[in-house]
């Protein structure tokens, strides 16, 4: 007789949520120098062979990690793109200083990027660790450049704005104070950053372009 089929996800696919779960925890708790390989294998109940066997290095593993988080970040355009973009960047902000307090004490803060320098060290570190950073960029960008086409298909931006020039702006501004200045992005700064971006890309009367003066 034969056994009736299982229900749920496969055991490999068990295995590697429990596996990103205390990966997740233990990188909170302890942040990206302290993080153990072996004390995660030891918390999800797998077998390091098992770990190892998906993501060879701490560095594979939390770039995974940290794409699970982005993903979190709901990107969704509600008919006011100013709003969206405020909030969007907010819960990104947010998510970067979880990653930036990392394993410190009371979520101490310092003018460190913690984790998020370590991620971008880890890439230079590893060719295929780069490529999966650049991809997870790419991916998470995507959908914000969504939300701007669709606010230039709704008439809120002009129809000739450039979502990439106008996201660039946005998330440029935010690691470079993460990872440069070490300031943090406040509230308020967070809103005149979407105003300036939006200037000049906000449907209605062109300013002229001051370079036609000078051609």
């Amino acid at each position: 007789m034969s056994q009736p089929a299982r229900r749920g996800r496969p055991p490999s696919e068990e295995a590697a949520l429990r596996i990103l779960d205390a990966a997740h925890a233990l990188l909170l708790e302890r942040g990206y120098d302290r993080f153990s390989v072996e004390e995660v294998s030891q918390r999800a109940g797998v077998a390091k062979t098992t770990l190892y066997r998906r993501w060879p290095t701490k560095d594979h593993l939390i770039v995974t990690l940290v794409t699970r988080m982005q993903d979190a970040v709901e990107v969704v355009y509600s008919g006011d793109v100013r709003t969206d973009l405020v909030r969007y960047l907010g819960q990104v902000v947010a998510g970067l200083d979880r990653m930036r307090t990392a394993g410190r004490p009371d979520g101490a803060h310092d003018r460190s990027a913690g984790l998020v320098a370590e991620v971008a060290a880890a890439s230079a570190r590893h060719g295929d660790v780069g490529d999966a950073v650049h991809l997870m960029f790419a991916r998470r960008n995507a959908v914000v450049l969504a939300l701007l086409d669709e606010a230039k298909a709704a008439g809120e931006l002009r129809a000739d704005a450039d979502a990439e020039t106008v996201f660039d702006q946005l998330a440029g501004a935010v690691y470079y104070r993460l990872l440069i200045t070490g300031r943090p992005s406040t509230p308020d700064y967070l809103h005149g950053l979407v105003d300036s971006a939006l200037r000049g890309a906000a449907a209605g009367p062109r300013r002229p372009d001051p370079r036609g003066a000078h051609s």
